[in-house]
């Protein structure tokens, strides 16, 4: 049996002033719309990896606000950690190699399976608009000494 490699992703749900989700539609998953995000890089800590996809995606700078989900891929062996964020700056500006069109949509319970046609994504985008309560995350560096490298949490520092 060969070794079987982990990957991590990272997605983030941003809402405008009209609590509209900001969605995207990849070429190669073209069949539905999801959270923009993408692969963690080697080293790269989550709150930083969902910053730099997102705008790699949008065009648009986000805050990471905290944790609303965790999700496994047991086929592909893929790790998806989901944020809810807030808008920092940025319009939407896409990035044409690897999005085919990002906008903001209203999705509502009644009408997600419209726009977000596959299940494990659907249920991601739905326990991010429903969570109400944001999990913490924190980078660390562990050498001789322990230092926290960053922290995201919901709660007031």
């Amino acid at each position: 049996m060969g070794e079987v490699r982990l990957t991590v992703s990272v997605a983030a749900l941003l809402m405008n002033e009209r609590e509209e989700v900001l969605l995207v539609k990849t070429h190669w998953r073209a069949d539905t719309w999801e959270m923009p995000g993408g692969n963690v890089e080697a080293g790269e800590p989550l709150d930083k990896a969902v910053c730099r996809e997102v705008r790699e995606e949008t065009g648009i700078v986000i805050r990471p606000l905290g944790i609303s989900g965790v999700y496994f891929n047991a086929t592909k062996h893929v790790l998806v950690v989901v944020f809810k964020a807030a808008y920092v700056s940025g319009e939407i500006a896409i990035q044409p190699e690897e999005i085919q069109e990002a906008r903001y949509i209203a999705i509502t319970e009644a009408n997600i399976d419209h726009y977000i046609t596959r299940p494990q994504q659907r249920s991601r985008t739905l326990d991010a608009l429903k969570a109400e309560r944001l999990v913490p995350y924190e980078t660390w560096e562990v050498g001789e000494a322990y230092r926290l490298a960053g922290r995201v949490s919901p709660d007031p520092e």
